[in-house]
Parts: structure tokens; sequence; C-alpha cells
């Protein structure tokens, strides 16, 4: 059952602020999928680990999470007075991001409908206790 107005629990939903040092990247032009494999690969290894990782990395996904967590480490040291020797990365996905629709040309006529995946990509970095 509700416990109040919708407006309400909204309310009290967005009053609980995350205060972790967090980058985000929209609309990448990167499958889900894909994405995964390197997000997969970095979650819970520290700050360190999780750049080297992608750094060596040969995926087309990897320079873009690299960036991010260069990102979200950088928002830790300004924004949250973080040291950078005791992150590591504590969440990240990827959620499902607008697909576009193109059409390859075929045979006799026909046309082909390829599908163009994009992502919303976001790495979460906390400090280890």
């Amino acid at each position: 059952m509700a416990r109040g107005h919708r407006s309400q629990i909204k309310r009290e939903r967005n009053a609980v602020k995350d205060l972790r040092p967090s980058a985000k990247l929209s609309y990448a032009r990167v499958s889900v999928q894909k994405a995964c494999f390197i997000l997969d690969a970095i979650r819970g290894k520290d700050l360190n680990t999780a750049i080297g990782i992608v750094t060596y990395n040969p995926r087309y996904a990897s320079a873009l999470v690299k960036k991010l967590l260069e990102s979200a480490a950088a928002n830790a040291e300004n924004n949250n007075n973080m040291d950078r020797d005791t992150l590591y990365v504590a969440e990240c996905f990827a959620n499902k991001g607008p697909t576009m629709k193109r059409i390859q040309p075929r045979a006799q006529g026909r046309a082909y409908r390829i599908e163009k995946r994009t992502s919303h990509i976001t790495v979460i970095l906390d400090e280890k206790k």
C-alpha cells in the first residue's frame, strides 16, 4: 500500500542524496553488453588497479571508462576532499540509452534495419574504511 501522496513519496526519495563521488557518461556510442565487459572487470577494485586494467584493455569501451574513472577521481579530490589512494570503485553500471535506427540497402531492393545502440555509463567511487 502507498505511504502517502505521490509527491510526498518523491520528496522523501529525493531528500536522500548520495554523497559519493561519481561520473556519468550519457549517450555513449557503445552497447550496454559491450560496456559491461569492462565494468565487470573493475567493479570493487581500487582506483589505481582499475585504471591499470582499462588502460591495457583493447576494447573500445575501456577508453570511455578510463575517462570516467579519472573524472570521478578528480571529483572526489576537488569536491569531497578525499585522498586518491584510498578510493575504490564502489558501483559501476551501464543503462540502456536510445537506439538509432538506420537502413542498410540489400539485394533486390530490400532494406535491412541496423540498430546503433547507445548507453549511459555511471561510475561511483568510495573511500575504503
